[in-house]
């Protein structure tokens, strides 16, 4: 479980990033579960910038499903044009701007920055560009592509709340079923690696890249 020392007075403030509808929760859901359990006043952000009706719907569902255990949330859906986001850096910054005066977070998740999606890039980029200060974990997508890396932070995860996890996912996201890697297996899969690679005392674990941390 991730440690994070926050002021007493005050709720854990946390921002999950995801280009596309499913991203956050293919990247760091698990996580979220567990940190929710733990933070139970916890103020999620939950910002999805390219959707459609039919996967808003989905997104939307998803994001309630996920955030249960959250003090407040608030789940934005916007619909930047799919994998055009290099085209439209410009508008989609000046919606990281907007973002910088609602929300300063302890925590953002976002996209790995060295992810071959150019979607995905385009919103790890402007998350470092935007939040200076601050503590950011990029999270990682199994794909086509076949761009995972080495991360540096691992959060091992029980067994139920990866259930949970890979559970909600396929239950939300039915419009992706028949994508090849829209499966079970890789989820789990993923999360079994990852918590080989830790020595998960359960056996499973979420990952993340950590390009900047200060401790005091």
């Amino acid at each position: 479980m991730i440690g994070i020392k926050i002021n007493n007075n005050r709720p854990l403030k946390i921002l999950c990033l995801g280009a596309h509808s499913d991203d956050i929760e293919i990247g760091c859901g698990g996580t979220i579960l567990s940190m929710l359990k733990k933070h139970k006043n916890a103020q999620v952000h939950w910002v999805v910038f390219s959707s459609e009706p039919l996967r808003d719907q989905e997104a939307k569902r998803s994001a309630n499903l996920f955030l249960t255990d959250a003090g407040s949330r608030k789940v934005l859906t916007e619909n930047f044009r799919n994998g055009h986001f290099p085209n439209i850096g410009a508008d989609i910054k000046d919606y990281f701007e907007s973002l910088k005066q609602i929300i300063s977070p302890d925590l953002i998740f976002t996209h790995y920055r060295a992810d071959l999606h150019q979607d995905h890039r385009i919103v790890s980029e402007l998350t470092w560009n935007t939040f200076r200060n601050h503590l950011i974990f990029e999270y990682e997508i199994p794909k086509y592509d076949g761009d995972f890396g080495s991360p540096s932070v691992f959060v091992p995860l029980e067994n139920f709340i990866c259930q949970k996890k890979i559970g909600n996912i396929l239950k939300c996201f039915k419009s992706q079923n028949d994508k090849h890697w829209f499966t079970k297996e890789i989820f789990l899969s993923t999360l079994r690696i990852r918590g080989m690679e830790c020595v998960s005392p359960t056996n499973y674990a979420e990952a993340f890249y950590c390009k900047k941390i200060v401790l005091k």
